[in-house]
């Protein structure tokens, strides 16, 4: 082989070398940690939200919805005395059914007709949601029943920011950790992706009577969580 085609067959393999080469070397600049972690804060719910129903039985379909709207306006009127603004009350459902009392060899007897109207109602003041209970059910009488009581977090969003602070500090704390053990060093962020909505409560009823006879609702405290995934260069 003469010297020429030598030196161009090793210019060729070291061509080819340095493509082989090149993504190695292209991965080792572009090192990086993915981590993820959560971010929790409690806070303690500033608002309630009320769930009630005023039903009444009567002889006719026509009757019993005419005994329930008389119950909602008694409710309407203590929702206006208490300040609840209407945009705060919401009706769920308006229903008419018949009722039947059964007999144990299985046949039945029309007893009379159940109307009823459910009710949403959100209390800005969680402090005052006792007492609005106590007056809802003095004006509704036997035709109202309280179905629950809610604690909940009005405005989040001082709230929510604190979580994505911990869920931040967090990962970036375990990637730091991470990266001391492999010897390296965190550069810039790649991405952050917030994994999941933020996590509000899953309250019980929480309605009760105090020495008094006056109900109170218990607030208690919620958890609001962020988790997030973030990835940092390595230097």
């Amino acid at each position: 082989m003469t010297t020429r085609k030598r030196i161009s067959v090793i210019a060729l393999l070291m061509t080819v070398a340095a493509g082989v080469l090149s993504p190695a070397a292209e991965a080792a600049a572009t090192r990086y940690i993915t981590v993820s972690a959560q971010g929790v804060v409690k806070v303690v719910p500033d608002a309630v939200r009320i769930n009630a129903t005023a039903t009444a039985v009567a002889a006719t379909s026509k009757e019993a919805l005419a005994a329930t709207a008389k119950t909602a306006t008694a409710v309407r009127a203590a929702l206006k005395t208490a300040k609840i603004d209407t945009k705060d009350i919401a009706t769920q459902s308006v229903t008419v059914y018949p009722e039947y009392k059964y007999t144990n060899d299985g046949g039945s007897t029309l007893t009379g007709y159940r109307g009823s109207q459910s009710f949403t109602i959100t209390v800005r003041a969680a402090d005052t949601a006792g007492a609005l209970v106590d007056s809802l059910v003095a004006a509704g009488g036997d035709n109202l029943q309280i179905n629950g009581a809610t604690p909940f977090v009005l405005d989040s969003t001082k709230s929510l920011e604190a979580a994505r602070a911990a869920a931040v500090k967090s990962a970036k704390a375990k990637a730091s950790s991470y990266a001391k053990l492999m010897g390296a060093k965190l550069g810039k962020v790649n991405y952050l992706i917030e994994n999941s909505a933020p996590t509000n409560y899953t309250p019980v009823m929480a309605v009760a009577k105090a020495e008094s006879d006056a109900t109170v609702i218990d607030l208690g405290q919620q958890d609001v969580t962020i988790a997030v995934t973030v990835q940092w260069a390595l230097l």
